[in-house]
């Protein structure tokens, strides 16, 4: 079985240098503006070509992230980027854009494409659109359990990545909206405030939304049994100490060794690690946050770990070497090195004297040759033929065995650039035929009033609601679409037979959010239309949609109305224009691991936060969601958003009556009732 590699963050040359001494066998660093760890120290295009260099000649492999939601502005700084990714050779890119992913692989189809965990796959219904797209790895959500890993592991022919350690987000990546709508800063733009760990109270914690750090090291053999082929630390903002440890960690438990997660846990924990969504145990023990006895573990260790990544005698030596001498009388000593990799060099010395009374033994010449401390190569094997009677002193035998392993250092570090053409993509943008239409999206059907059902473009209910309608078929069944869970772990075959059956009874329409659920349901003969958590920001993602049979989207509610006026989309497009907005989407649900599903049933289901505000949490789609309690308004700037195709409308604790009087002042315009807000529609994320 395949040994997984390790794959170490690198948010500074510190902390590279700290991945590559330790032994990882790969690092993803960013470079400038075009990735998810924007704060971190990070890389420049000036410095990327001698950074891979260094690597490759250390046994390293170096992935680049590009993993944000890309505007379209930014394609020039994204060409750039590419371009010089492939001069410098670059073994991997990491991709959250689907717009990204399709550019990539139309500009440069030899370099390798990872799709990043921001974009949400977490079933082998996902990684078949991947397959599809020309990835070459997928990196699977947090929030899998080890049977969901080895599900997506055995279903395809991707290479499978998994965090094995460090932060734990709240909310399933690429789809947390609550920095940006909170203060304008996106984690799917690289910019996380991390609000999550603030206090969010439930009935039984007081920082509900922040979970422990991951913590799969334990895990690693099960995960290297599954077919995982890369085990993923996070930690791009971390020291280089945090990093030395958690590769020396994983390295130890790939090795077979007792890990030392003690060590690991005081350099940088939140209260300790967690293994919960690993192994289904989704309690209140996945929840810490940073305490000060955590900061004064780490100030008690950070020193003594310097040493595993600034003493030249403590590194891995990742390359193997070997190493042929041959000595003849008459003729300059040769060594040739050869690395396993397919370079392979000769070097030579001077001539042999005769021994006048210690000969070069082939054992004395192989402990010379060997040593090759403070560099990146360790000695697999050593040759020695030498003849009878021969002398080669070992400052020789020194001298060739630095110039060999220098030459070496030449070839492993010659670029190795990959071609990379870039054509202007095409975005054949679609005009309005007229003013927007009214669609509804709503929990519950009794929040569906008759006025509604003549006059919306559009119903949107869950499955279970629309499958309590099917009996009925009241006017307006033609226009009844089934929202799709927002995520789907498992289940995916009885969601297909309820899908089935709801199309028998006439269902025409389907609205999906994530790949699991738009393979899912696009052989099923559906009209597919794109929900907002698919973050479309560009016109190449829209464009991707549009191919895989999409047949309108609402776009991500994290672009304001400026740029989704420019948004040359060849679908029609839309926005939500009321409601409470999501603001996660969560596995790990706080009010279950609180007070249970029944007492949330009964009421007990809203988080406090530190200014007192209550959030109301909610499985209606089906992972819980966080909503903001302020709903987004647009009723009285309707002139404002002429230029789209539909404005959707979503329902979520609003009563039946509230409801239909939403739903009036959006027909004729209105001014709002209480607070509200205009959401990020006239705001720029930084």
């Amino acid at each position: 079985m395949n040994r997984p590699e390790i794959l170490a963050p690198a948010g500074s040359p510190a902390a590279l240098a700290a991945a590559v001494a330790c032994g990882a066998d790969a690092v993803y660093l960013g470079v400038e503006g075009l990735n998810a760890r924007r704060g971190a120290e990070n890389f420049t295009l000036d410095t990327l070509a001698a950074t891979v260099r260094d690597c490759h000649i250390q046994g390293v492999k170096v992935y680049l992230t590009l993993n944000i939601l890309l505007l379209e502005q930014e394609l020039p700084q994204l060409r750039r980027t590419l371009e010089a990714a492939c001069a410098a050779g670059v073994d991997e890119v990491i991709v959250q854009d689907l717009g990204v992913l399709r550019l990539v692989r139309a500009w440069a189809p030899e370099m390798k494409v990872s799709a990043s965990t921001q974009l949400s796959v977490h079933n082998p219904q996902g990684v078949r659109l991947l397959e599809e797209l020309g990835a070459s790895r997928v990196v699977l959500a947090r929030e899998c359990s080890a049977q969901e890993i080895a599900a997506v592991c055995a279903s395809t022919p991707l290479e499978v990545e998994v965090f094995v350690h460090g932060a734990l987000c709240m909310c399933v990546s690429g789809q947390c909206y609550l920095s940006s709508l909170l203060g304008q800063r996106s984690g799917n733009r690289g910019l996380c405030a991390q609000p999550c760990r603030l206090p969010f109270a439930s009935p039984a914690a007081s920082h509900a939304l922040s979970l422990k750090d991951l913590c799969l090291i334990p895990h690693i053999q099960q995960l290297r049994d599954c077919g995982v082929a890369s085990l993923k630390i996070e930690g791009r903002m971390k020291r280089p100490e945090y990093v030395a440890a958690a590769v020396t960690a994983c390295r130890q438990a790939l090795d077979g060794q007792e890990p030392d997660l003690e060590t690991l846990r005081a350099v940088f924990s939140r209260s300790g690690f967690t293994d919960g969504h690993f192994t289904n145990r989704r309690t209140l023990e996945m929840f810490g946050v940073r305490q000060k006895q955590d900061v004064q573990a780490a100030s008690g260790v950070l020193k003594g770990l310097e040493p595993l990544y600034t003493d030249p005698r403590r590194r891995v030596q990742k390359v193997g070497v070997e190493l042929d001498l041959t000595v003849e009388a008459g003729k300059p000593a040769a060594l040739t090195l050869s690395d396993g990799d397919g370079h392979r060099v000769t070097v030579e010395g001077p001539a042999p004297q005769a021994a006048i009374s210690k000969p070069t033994t082939p054992e004395r010449a192989a402990a010379s040759l060997s040593k090759t401390g403070g560099t990146p190569y360790r000695a697999k094997r050593v040759g020695c033929s030498i003849g009878e009677g021969l002398m080669l002193p070992a400052s020789a035998l020194n001298d060739l065995r630095r110039r060999g392993l220098e030459e070496l250092d030449q070839l492993r570090g010659t670029p190795r650039p990959m071609p990379c053409k870039i054509v202007p993509p095409k975005a054949d943008g679609r005009f309005p035929a007229g003013p927007p239409q009214l669609r509804v999206r709503a929990r519950r059907l009794e929040q569906v009033s008759p006025e509604m059902w003549r006059r919306a473009q559009l119903v949107t209910l869950p499955v279970a609601e629309v499958e309590r309608l099917a009996g009925q078929e009241p006017e307006g069944w033609e226009k009844v679409c089934a929202g799709l869970p927002r995520m789907v772990f498992s289940g995916a075959e009885e969601l297909t037979r309820r899908l089935e059956a709801l199309g028998e009874r006439g269902l025409c329409h389907v609205s999906v959010g994530n790949l699991g659920t738009l393979e899912l349901a696009s052989p099923l003969g559906f009209a597919l239309h794109g929900e907002p958590y698919l973050n479309v920001a560009n016109p190449w993602s829209a464009q991707q949609l549009a191919d895989w049979d999409v047949l309108d989207l609402t776009v991500s509610f994290e672009l304001n109305l400026d740029w989704i006026k420019k948004l040359r989309s060849p679908i029609p497009v839309g926005i939500l224009a009321y409601g409470r907005l999501p603001l996660m989407v969560m596995r790990a649900c706080p009010i279950r691991a609180a007070v249970g599903c029944q007492r949330c049933r009964g009421g007990e289901n809203r988080l406090t936060d530190r200014r007192g505000k209550s959030f109301a949490v909610d499985c209606t789609w089906g992972c819980s969601e966080l909503i903001n309690p302020t709903p987004l308004w647009m009723a009285d700037r309707l002139g404002e958003v002429q230029h789209l195709d539909f404005l959707t409308l979503e329902f979520t604790e609003e009563d039946p009556q509230e409801a239909a009087s939403v739903f009036d002042a959006y027909l004729y315009g209105g001014p709002p009732e209480g607070e509200h807000t205009r959401g990020l529609y006239y705001k720029t994320l930084l």
